[in-house]
């Protein structure tokens, strides 16, 4: 049988119950859709969280308080007091590939500002905190090494804080505001930088000196972390390597002991999220997968009843010469085309959903062309499977009983 003919009489076959085809499709839309949307968004969240990480500084080096463990079991870092300001000034002299180095300490706060009040996040540091972490100062001024010593109650704030603290076009430089009870003086304000990869806000923050955070806010004598500047990308593992040798020795640390803090990279940071948004991705993926074999058993399902519904019809064919191989390949050219068509509306309907997702998230939109290519030729032989048994059972028929059959 000529293909085109034969492509002509199943689609008028399929044309003859709309509603019974659309709803066959159904499935197939809803798999495929899931399937191109899910990956795209896994790559454009992957790219997202690179680029925010990348706007964070390739060379940033971050040390961190180990967590405590019991039995094997993590207890998190909440109580430990490892790391002190000692720490940074013996890496600021002894690290070669290391240019900038800070204490960072942190506390979330009440912020009030007359009427108005905001709950935010304030950062301690020293005054290369900001330069480490990538932060713009939009106006005013950074706090001193001066500021830091005299435990100055002056901060700088970020953009979120500005529109919930002040009136549009208020100038927030020189106005005193409360976190808690300890009031500051707005010093500057930071250049807007929206959210990471994560969906954190990046501006609602404030940044004082660490010692100012640290004596006034906690009445602690310890640190949280600290941050560090290598002098460039290609000598990051090396300053890494100085670091971990000065805090060894710093904290006392024997020879194969276990080390009471951690040091991170951005590119271990960055490997470390793209597995994690892999797993996500996989996951979903994987779930998707399922909805469209659902999909293809449906199919499988519909195909069945057709051919019980036009058992008289396959008997007349038979009857006037169609042979078995003809029934079988119009049944099964039937499926292919329910599953292709049903693939090509869910691989439009999966673009226009990563797009839409991806602008309202402001994530890249990316397209994974690969996978595109996978879930059509996948459309085409799931089709070819589900109507494969249906079309078999249509071409094994009596047409003596075909044409007695009510």
């Amino acid at each position: 049988m000529d293909i085109l003919n034969l492509i002509r009489i199943s689609a008028k076959a399929l044309l003859r119950n709309k509603t019974r085809t659309a709803l066959s499709m159904l499935g197939i839309v809803i798999g495929i859709a899931a399937v191109i949307a899910v990956v795209n968004l896994g790559e454009g969240l992957k790219q997202s969280t690179a680029n925010q990480l990348s706007d964070m500084g390739t060379n940033l080096i971050m040390v961190m308080r180990a967590n405590q463990r019991r039995g094997g079991v993590s207890m998190g870092s909440g109580n430990v007091q490892s790391l002190k300001v000692r720490d940074c000034e013996l890496i600021a002299k002894g690290a070669k590939n290391v240019t900038m180095v800070s204490p960072v300490v942190n506390s979330a706060g009440q912020l009030v500002n007359g009427s108005k009040n905001w709950s935010g996040t304030v950062y301690g540091g020293s005054p290369d905190y900001l330069e480490i972490r990538k932060y713009e100062i939009a106006t005013g001024v950074n706090f001193t090494e001066e500021d830091v010593k005299k435990y100055a109650k002056v901060g700088l704030i970020g953009q979120t804080i500005v529109e919930n603290l002040f009136d549009d076009g208020e100038d927030p430089i020189g106005k005193t505001i409360r976190v808690g009870n300890m009031p500051f003086k707005v010093i500057g304000t930071l250049k807007e930088r929206g959210e990471n990869g994560m969906g954190m806000d990046q501006d609602d923050l404030v940044v004082m000196p660490y010692s100012t955070v640290q004596k006034r806010m906690l009445g602690v004598d310890y640190i949280q972390q600290i941050v560090c500047s290598a002098a460039s990308e290609n000598v990051a593992e090396a300053a890494v390597e100085e670091v971990e040798s000065i805090l060894r020795v710093s904290h006392k640390i024997p020879e194969g002991g276990t080390d009471d803090f951690e040091v991170r990279t951005q590119q271990e940071m960055l490997e470390m999220m793209s597995s994690m948004t892999g797993m996500i991705t996989t996951v979903l993926v994987a779930i998707a997968l399922i909805s469209l074999l659902v999909g293809c058993i449906g199919i499988m399902n519909i195909m069945y009843v057709t051919v019980t519904e036009r058992t008289k019809e396959i008997g007349l064919r038979m009857s006037i010469g169609a042979k078995n191989s003809a029934i079988l390949m119009q049944f099964l050219t039937e499926s292919i085309i329910l599953s292709l068509i049903g693939g090509v509306i869910g691989l439009l309907l999966g673009l226009l959903l990563s797009y839409v997702v991806s602008l309202a998230m402001s994530m890249p939109y990316i397209v994974n062309v690969p996978w595109m290519f996978i879930s059509f030729v996948s459309c085409a032989i799931l089709g070819l499977i589900s109507g494969f048994f249906p079309a078999l059972k249509a071409s094994r028929t009596d047409p003596i009983n075909a044409l007695r059959y009510e």
